[in-house]
């Protein structure tokens, strides 16, 4: 007789998406998730799959605590201008401080070469474009960022130069430069 797989499904794919967040999909073995996640091999495969099929989870899973986040940050302050700095001061944190962003980093690892996880990076990037276009028509429309801003162009502006300030710690390691960069956007954004 089979033994009964217990085990926290959540919290194992949560512990899963650190380790695929600290190494990536191709440096993860199979022996370093399921160590992570307290379990054994047959475990994964009889309750999720594959890793192909763990990956495709813990993605979903990044993406919908972001989102998660999102909604706590809307609900944070009544100005759009406050929640976007503080946006913008924790996106820097998050490089400079963290593993950078799973979402950027599986976005040029594992994208091109899977649709499923493109499908969910691209929900995830234009639920995040909304959120930043809200914002900034918001702040506009109360006066805290200029009215001659396109909301549009600001929100995919952020949105390309946060993927900017990633690669340029990863290359440079200058996390005063990073800071430097999210006070002049911020300076811009203000004028």
């Amino acid at each position: 007789m089979a033994r009964s797989v217990e085990f926290n499904e959540e919290q194992a794919i949560q512990k899963a998406m650190e380790v695929f967040w600290e190494k990536g999909y191709n440096s993860a073995s199979l022996r370093d998730l399921t160590d992570a996640m307290k379990i054994n091999s047959s475990s994964l495969y009889n309750t999720i799959g594959d890793k192909q099929e763990l990956f495709v989870r813990c993605v979903q899973h990044y993406t919908d605590l972001r989102k998660q986040d999102i909604q706590k940050r809307l609900k944070s302050s009544d100005s759009p201008f406050t929640i976007l700095v503080d946006y913008i001061h924790d996106a820097v944190d998050v490089i400079i401080k963290g593993n950078g962003c799973m979402a950027v980093k599986m976005a040029f690892e594992v994208a091109n070469a899977d649709q499923r996880v493109k499908d969910i990076l691209k929900a995830d990037s234009d639920y995040a474009y909304q959120f930043l276009h809200d914002l900034i028509k918001n702040a506009m429309d109360r006066g805290e960022i200029a009215t001659k801003e396109d909301p549009e162009l600001l929100a995919d502006y952020f949105n390309s130069t946060w993927t900017g300030w990633y690669e340029s710690y990863i290359l440079h390691h200058d996390a005063g430069k990073i800071r430097k960069m999210a006070q002049y956007f911020i300076k811009q954004l203000s004028k």
